[in-house]
This record gives C-alpha cells, structure tokens and sequence, in this order.
C-alpha cells in the first residue's frame, strides 16, 4: 500500500482531489465509489472549488456510495443521501441519474434483492475505477465491522456499540443512531481498480498503524487494502503517527519521479 503523508488534512484534501481530477479529465466517464462522514468533507469542497474554477466537468461521471443508514430516507438530515447533495452533488454538474446510493427505506423483505441489485448496477457501470474510503477507529472500512469476511459482499450490518457511539455526533441524540445499515461489501471494495483511504487525526493512529503495517486480520478490516495492487492511504501527520515506517514513506513520496506524480 502507497502511503501519501501531508501535514494537515486540507493539504491531503487537495492531493486527493488533485488525483480524482486527473482521472475524471482522462476518463469524463469515470465511475466513482464515495464515502461519507467528517474524512471527505474537504475532499468534496476541492472537488466543488475544481469544477467552479478549473471547470472539472462531472457530466459524464457515475457515482456510486459505500453506505446507508437502514431506516432512514433520503431527505432524513442525517442520512448519508442528504450529505452527498449537500456536500457535493448540489454542487457540481453531476446528473442525478448517474448518482446511486442504497435505499435506506428499502422493503425489510427486499434488503437481499436491493443489495444484489446494487451489486448489479456496479457491475454493468464497468466496476468502479476508483473509490474513496475512510476509516473508523476499529479500523472498519464502510459499515464492514471487525469480524466481517474479508470477501464480503454489499449486505446488511448490525452497527457496533462503538461505531454508534463514534457517530452520535451527528444525529440530536446517540440514541437516534440507527442500529443496522447497508454498505458494500469487503470484496465489493477490493474489486474497485483503485483504493483511496483517507484518515486525520491522532483518535485513527491505532487503526491506521494496523491497516498498514499489521497482519491482514478480519479484526481490522482496512488491513485487506494491503492486498489491493494499487492502494493508497493519504494521511495527516496525527494519523500517521504511530507508522513505524513512517520516515520512508515519506522519502518515497519525496523521492517519486515526476512521472509517477501524474
């Protein structure tokens, strides 16, 4: 896995979008995999500022997101429909059709045909060329907790005590955090032609540290991305912190031939 370490998130933010850009400008039909939550908030505004100022056309481009909370409709604040148009798609021309995210109000009894019908839809979009990931403090990458098979596929989850507690800080009350999403699956995202994973601040060190450096292990389901023959962890230094490699990664990124850079 190529590790990418800048000093602050928003210099990361802007190194990442820089790459998604250069891929959309290559290929106007890119199809794209998104995360949401706090990690790509600063993602999505330099990919904003990129299409406002740089024109970066996402006419052509397909979106396809990582998750949703199981309960929640896509006009619910706190639903991960209602962060994409806020924090991107109402920004950029991106065309709605082109947009696809599970169906958190889907049918208890159609949960199964839903997710193989998302899986379809990937497939027939010609896969996803490259797919943004955070991570969450255990090391989960969407909703696959620690314990997940390492070649799942896109389903539903029964959420963690911690992951919900993580993530109360968006809902009115914690108690309001759904117990169960649905979200790719681990092969779903090892299937994607690239991998972005990105991760700030020092309470992700742990999981960054075992991601890259640790055994590939079910108990930290980032560690899989190890695998992925074109895989990169953009990181801050509080991230990177505990990387026990941490001055070479930082010499290779320092050291790549202008080339590799584009």
């Amino acid at each position: 896995m190529e590790v990418i370490i800048q000093s602050t998130a928003k210099k990361v933010s802007i190194l990442a979008a820089g790459r998604i850009a250069r891929l959309i400008r290559r290929k106007p039909n890119a199809i794209l995999g998104l995360a949401t939550g706090s990690t790509p908030f600063l993602l999505y505004r330099e990919l904003i500022r990129l299409h406002r100022e740089e024109d970066l056309d996402f006419s052509g481009v397909h979106v396809f997101n990582l998750d949703e909370y199981l309960g929640l409709g896509s006009e619910h604040p706190a639903s991960y429909s209602q962060f994409m148009q806020v924090n991107l798609f109402n920004h950029v021309n991106l065309d709605p059709a082109n947009a696809h995210i599970p169906d958190g109000l889907v049918n208890s009894r159609e949960i199964a045909n839903h997710c193989a019908r998302y899986e379809e839809s990937i497939r027939e979009a010609g896969g996803i060329d490259l797919q943004v990931l955070g991570i969450g403090s255990d090391g989960h990458i969407g909703f696959n907790e620690p314990g997940s098979s390492l070649s799942s596929r896109t389903r539903i989850k029964t959420l963690t005590r911690r992951t919900r507690e993580d993530n109360g800080r968006f809902f009115t009350s914690p108690e309001d955090v759904p117990f169960h999403v649905i979200t790719m699956g681990i092969g779903t995202i090892m299937e994607s032609k690239e991998l972005m994973l990105l991760a700030f601040g020092d309470s992700k060190a742990d999981a960054i540290a075992g991601a890259v450096e640790g055994p590939i292990t079910a108990s930290n389901p980032a560690s899989i991305l190890q695998m992925h023959t074109t895989a990169g962890a953009y990181l801050d230094e509080s991230a990177a912190a505990k990387l026990q490699r941490k001055e070479y990664y930082e010499w290779v990124w320092n050291c790549k031939p202008e080339w590799q850079l584009e």
